[in-house]
């Protein structure tokens, strides 16, 4: 079971929020990636996680079905992305939780770290994350499967888009899924539009650095040794920015841990918001 509501995210956009398990458990805030939904995070929600834990999730802004402005700068100013997230937690009136951010979710994080500070934010889970991003991150922490993919991601012919999107799956993850998850992936995201898809990168400085040298609780950092989209040179810089942070290595998995290794994922997770 779960409930589906919607709050008011910054300059007062409706965010779409889900939410699973145990109204009373310890709360965990899912935060995905760029061109993703909530519905990437099936493998927790349909999970024990749920038996145990109030699980919550949103689709970000301009994606799944939470609204999606035209203008460009709705998604290229980091306090936006804080003011969703805060009312998120906010609206839901969750006053501690562990956040999992995949991919850009991690700059999410970082947004709302700077803005708001770490009151309430019991831990981190930074799965994929990313921590640098612009020219200057291309090829050390930002890989090929992002850059080869992206020019086409954002193209407005939708032949050319969609085919651009099959490739960021099959890249993203090794496993191959089945056909109800493979399409059910592909067409989650496909409700990010490509103009959104290019705004969300577009924006001045984006990295984390400032956010995990500031942080000072738990950082659990899940990566796959074979991700091509944000290197494994990620979360080793999240480990020298934040040294108090744990690196668990998913040696076959690529981009998405939490979909390729769910059983590992979903024991690791619990454990460290047990621990907390």
């Amino acid at each position: 079971m779960h409930t589906q509501t919607t709050v008011a995210g910054g300059d007062g956009l409706a965010l779409n929020v889900m939410e699973w398990g145990r109204r009373d458990g310890p709360a965990i805030v899912f935060i995905h990636g760029w061109s993703q939904a909530t519905l990437c995070w099936q493998k927790q929600y349909d999970s024990s996680l749920a038996e145990h834990f109030r699980l919550i999730a949103f689709d970000l802004r301009g994606h799944g079905m939470s609204a999606a402005p035209t203008d460009p700068a709705c998604y290229q100013q980091a306090r936006l992305w804080a003011a969703d997230l805060r009312a998120v937690l906010r609206g839901l009136s969750v006053e501690s939780a562990v956040l999992v951010g995949w991919s850009y979710g991690s700059f999410v994080i970082g947004d709302y770290l700077n803005a708001y500070g770490a009151a309430g934010i019991a831990g981190i889970n930074l799965v994929g994350g990313a921590v640098r991003f612009g020219e200057q991150a291309l090829g050390a922490y930002i890989g090929a499967g992002f850059s080869e993919t992206f020019p086409r991601a954002i193209s407005r012919d939708l032949t050319v888009s969609i085919d651009a999107m099959r490739e960021f799956i099959n890249r993203c993850f090794m496993i191959k899924m089945s056909r109800e998850d493979y399409e059910r992936v592909l067409c989650f995201n496909m409700t990010a539009r490509p103009d959104v898809r290019a705004a969300m990168v577009m924006r001045d400085d984006i990295d984390m650095d400032a956010a995990l040298r500031a942080w000072r609780g738990p950082l659990l950092l899940s990566h796959g040794r074979k991700d091509t989209m944000t290197l494994p040179s990620c979360a080793e810089l999240a480990r020298e920015l934040c040294p108090q942070a744990h690196i668990s290595w998913y040696d076959d998995a690529a981009h998405g841990p939490f979909f390729e290794a769910p059983e590992k994922f979903n024991q690791e997770l619990a454990a460290f918001v047990r621990a907390i």
